[in-house]
């Protein structure tokens, strides 16, 4: 298997990484109504803050040369808890899926971001529910049910450093 990289999202990406989460958010209407605007947008309100907020931050995953997926992370709570870390949004492009990459870089992520963790998925999403449920056994879970749709992951994968 070719390995893969993560590299942080900089400024200078803005407009392409606005790109691809436009197409993944476009692909999350499998899961959600996310509606969109005149210009064939999907609103994302928190987008800009993941250039300005140091507790938020996102990924690309890179492939040789190649962008095959990302993911933003950010400290907010499904829950009502404090975590550190959730999983915002993480997706691999359907091109590259089903090489692995998307395990690689969940690990990754996880290695490189110690703490209190919340991770949800959607339960019709079982690409998600099965990968969110391999890469935290580990850290045995407690799950969460949101509603009949929706579980949360919550774990710690070791102190925040």
């Amino acid at each position: 298997m070719e390995t893969i990289r993560l590299r942080r999202v900089r400024e200078e990406d803005r407009e392409l990484f606005w790109n691809v989460n436009q197409k993944y958010l476009y692909e999350m209407t499998n899961y959600y109504q996310n509606p969109m605007d005149e210009k064939g947008n999907i609103h994302y309100g928190h987008f800009d803050e993941y250039f300005s907020d140091p507790e938020r931050t996102a990924y690309f995953f890179l492939c040789k040369e190649d962008l095959i997926g990302f993911a933003m992370l950010c400290p907010f709570s499904y829950i009502g808890k404090h975590p550190d870390f959730t999983m915002a949004e993480f997706t691999v492009f359907p091109a590259y899926r089903r090489r692995h990459y998307a395990l690689t870089a969940a690990e990754e992520i996880l290695e490189r971001h110690r703490g209190a963790w919340e991770i949800k998925y959607n339960e019709k999403n079982a690409a998600a529910k099965s990968l969110w449920n391999l890469v935290t056994e580990p850290y045995m879970p407690e799950k969460i049910r949101l509603n009949e749709e929706e579980t949360v992951l919550v774990f710690s994968n070791g102190a925040r450093e």
